[in-house]
């Protein structure tokens, strides 16, 4: 089983103590977004965990701790780009913090298993092609030796975040520019030795240097855990999608990071409001289990 932490929220940032004594109790329970009375129990022992996939903007709160998880495989895809405050609103600034803090777990556990994330890309007046750019060419190079992978993806709109992208002008490149776009992106990680990919885009980008993957990646656990996988496509996910499936542990309305552009909030009013209940000790995210509640 592969265990995601998590597309939902950003875990490692706000929520290591509560996963942390999740491992330690050796379960946890999940809440199905669609049917909210509908809960798992997930078994977390290293006996039936193949790999743990983390998602974060800042996994400084977990590095620390990663002792813990010394009987698990694992690996980190960390999220940097060149956003500001305007739509990455609680993302520490990126060349004073989030870059020492990306070497510092790189250092800590090889830069295999730290996969940069530029994603995902946006387009209006202030973050044009040439501001990305400018700030991937700083951020890869300032990566030079830490990773080994980035992963970019074109935003999408959403009805949970059309409001916002909408606001800030966001538009799409014509054919044209986006070739010249990717080839320069391209050219600019090979220069850093970091191969570059693609994730869950329909638009063929390998003639300009980017191939299509995935973010749980079976190459990439087999090659960590040395052990061959048999794992099916994530049918929960887009067509484009080629990540093969996992178990999420985390809940949306939950991430305080408050980008303008993610699909996982309905509003940080909501966000706000889970977080007033998150309790470390739980066995599920911000969150109780009720005497409604039916759990497998």
């Amino acid at each position: 089983m592969i265990i995601s932490v998590s597309r939902r929220t950003d875990i490692p940032n706000y929520y290591s103590e509560w996963f942390y004594n999740r491992i330690r109790d050796g379960y946890v329970y999940v809440r199905n977004p669609m049917n909210t009375h509908q809960v798992r129990k997930i078994d977390l022992s290293p006996d039936v965990v193949d790999c743990i996939v983390f998602w974060s903007k800042n996994p400084e709160p977990m590095i620390d701790g990663l002792d813990a998880l010394s009987d698990y495989n694992f690996y980190f895809q960390f999220t940097l780009t060149g956003y500001g405050k305007d739509v990455e609103c609680n993302v520490p600034h990126k060349k004073e913090k989030m870059i020492p803090v990306f070497k510092k777990l790189s250092d800590k556990i090889g830069k295999r298993k730290v996969v940069w994330r530029y994603d995902p890309i946006m387009f209006n007046g202030v973050y044009t092609p040439e501001y990305h750019l400018k700030a991937f060419g700083h951020i890869a190079d300032s990566l030079e030796g830490y990773t080994e992978k980035c992963v970019i993806s074109f935003v999408d709109e959403y009805a949970k975040n059309k409001k916002n992208l909408r606001s800030l002008g966001a538009y799409a490149l014509d054919e044209y520019m986006m070739q010249e776009f990717a080839l320069a992106l391209s050219d600019t990680a090979a220069r850093n030795g970091i191969t570059i990919c693609s994730c869950a885009e329909v638009k063929d980008l390998s003639e300009f240097g980017i191939e299509h993957n995935c973010c749980i990646d079976k190459k990439l656990i087999e090659d960590i855990t040395g052990r061959t996988l048999k794992v099916k496509k994530d049918r929960n996910q887009r067509k484009e999608c080629g990540c093969v499936e996992s178990v999420d542990i985390g809940a949306y309305n939950t991430c305080r990071n408050d980008c303008k552009y993610c699909y996982a909030n309905y509003s940080y009013d909501s966000v706000m409001k889970n977080c007033a209940v998150y309790d470390p000790l739980s066995p599920i995210l911000c969150g109780t289990i009720s005497k409604n509640d039916i759990v497998k």
